[in-house]
Order: C-alpha cells, then structure tokens, then sequence
C-alpha cells in the first residue's frame, strides 16, 4: 500500500503542476490580452505616426486618409448649388455667345448713352455710343436695358433710347436749345446712378448733375417708397444754400422735367399746388426721413 501510494503521489504531483501551470498560462494569456489594447492605445496616444499601421491591422474599412479628414467637410448640398451656379453661369454665356452671333436688326440711338458690361445693378461703365448712331440690337431686354453688339461684344444700353427711326435733326436742335437753358441729356460721370431710373428720372439726375458738379452723391433706384418704381432721385447735399438752389432750379423746370414733388428741409413742394409754396409737412423722427441732407424729387 505504501508502494502504491509512493507511485500515485508523483502522479498527483505532477498533475497539480500541470494544472498549475496552465491556469499559469490561461492567467497570462488573459493578462495579455486585457493589457494589450491598453498598450495600443498608449502607443497610438504616444506616437500619432504609429496610428495607420495599427488601425490598418483591423481592416481596410476604417483606414483613414489625414489628407481628406484635415479640411472642413463640404455638405452635399453645397456641393449641388455649386454646380447648379456653375451650370447657370455656363448656360448664360452661350446664350449670350448666340444672341450676338444671330443678332441682325439694327436701332438708332436718340441720346448718348452710356455702353455697360451687362444688365445687373454690379455692371461696369465699359465705354459711350453718341447720339444718332446705328447700331446692332439682339433683342433681349432686362432690367430697362436692351443688349447691342458693339464690334462683337455683348453690351447694354438704356432701352428707351433706341428708336426703329433715324432722329429727326430738328429734334437734336431742339435739345440743343433746352440744353442751353440748362437741362441735360449727356451722361453723367457716375452712370450707375441710372440703374433701373425711368427716362424722365434720367433727365432730370443729368441735368442736375451737369448744372450742379459739385454734387457727388445721388440716390437713385431703391427698394423704398417712391424709389421702388425708378422714378425719384436723391441729391445728397446738407448745405442748405446749395439745396435752395437746386430746389429752385427744379422748381424752374418742373414742366419739362415732369416733376411729381420736391422734398427738402421737412418742406414739400408739388406743380399741382405751386400756388401754395412750400409746405410743412409731419417731422418723421430724423434728419434724412425730414431731408435735411439731401433734395428728393420724382417724376410722373
């Protein structure tokens, strides 16, 4: 019996190591694999050049590319609007391109005019075509501006000024006359002043311009009041004799200019009730709502 004890006890012995020695292994496995993402991150954290290679060990699907994840993401709607602005853009100049290349009627200017870059409120002043002149027209019109070809560019012009018939020379000696008396159709320095201004707005912001230079400020087309329909002017000026005297100026030439009203210093003045003067009318809470800096006068 001792015998056999003897012989079962290394046996028990060794199975203890055994078992001991796996449960050592499966700890240390289990260590490892608990400590090993732990290490991972540290390294990742400690050196950003190591990320590719152990983000890559797990897959192609979440390998990032620094170079498109640096900038700034770009909705897809931006992205469509960008190509829809572009597309438009492209559109409007070939349609610009057959226009001119189809254009075949020709109109007489009646006034000089001034030559702009296009129809839009942004257009550059880009040269002058004088009065009597016969000129190519597409036949498209925006914004109170018809398209001419002038040596084969696309420009615009105040549309009321091209007529199908040839002025009458007694006509141009008649404006002659007025011009002597001190109205104006020439243009005027600043022509972006005449931006969406009707004919007779025009004239009077080119006769004032040219009987009072040293007015270099005007109001014209704006999305208020009287100015919505083109139809009024404003002469930016806070010197009150300078404003008397253009006030009086206009007053001289209400007929011919077709004046509707003057307002200047919290005072209307109107043709239909001249017989009245000037009339004082309700303050309206500030210095350029009462038009103490500036003279506003339209037309019918």
């Amino acid at each position: 019996m001792a015998h056999h004890r003897h012989k079962r006890e290394p046996n028990a012995r060794r199975l203890v190591a055994l078992t001991g020695s796996r449960a050592a292994r499966i700890a240390a496995g289990a260590a490892l694999a608990t400590t090993l993402p732990a290490v991972a991150l540290g390294v990742l954290a400690a050196d950003p050049a190591a990320q590719p290679a152990l983000v890559a060990d797990q897959g192609p699907a979440i390998v990032l590319d620094p170079a498109r994840y640096d900038r700034a993401p770009v909705s897809r709607s931006f992205d469509r609007a960008a190509a829809r602005n572009f597309q438009e853009g492209v559109a409007a100049q070939e349609a610009t391109v057959r226009a001119v290349k189809r254009a075949h009627v020709e109109k007489w200017t009646t006034a000089d005019l001034n030559l702009w870059s296009s129809a839009s409120q942004a257009a550059r002043q880009v040269g002058l075509v004088p009065s009597g002149k016969h000129i190519l027209v597409t036949g498209r019109v925006s914004d109170g501006r018809a398209e001419v070809v002038v040596d084969g560019q696309s420009r615009w012009v105040t549309a009321e000024y091209l007529a199908d018939q040839k002025p009458d020379p007694a006509s141009a000696a008649g404006a002659a006359v007025t011009a002597a008396a001190g109205l104006s159709m020439a243009p005027c320095a600043d022509g972006s002043v005449e931006y969406r201004l009707t004919s007779a707005a025009v004239y009077v912001y080119r006769s004032v311009c040219h009987a009072f230079p040293q007015i270099t400020s005007y109001g014209g087309w704006d999305n208020h009041g009287e100015h919505v329909s083109g139809k009024a002017l404003d002469i930016m000026t806070s010197d009150v004799a300078l404003g008397n005297a253009i006030a009086a100026f206009l007053q001289q030439h209400a007929s011919e200019l077709h004046l509707y009203d003057i307002l200047w210093r919290q005072h209307i003045w109107t043709p239909v009730r001249a017989s009245e003067g000037w009339r004082l009318f309700a303050d309206r809470g500030s210095p350029t709502a009462n038009h103490m800096d500036h003279v506003h006068v339209s037309v019918y």
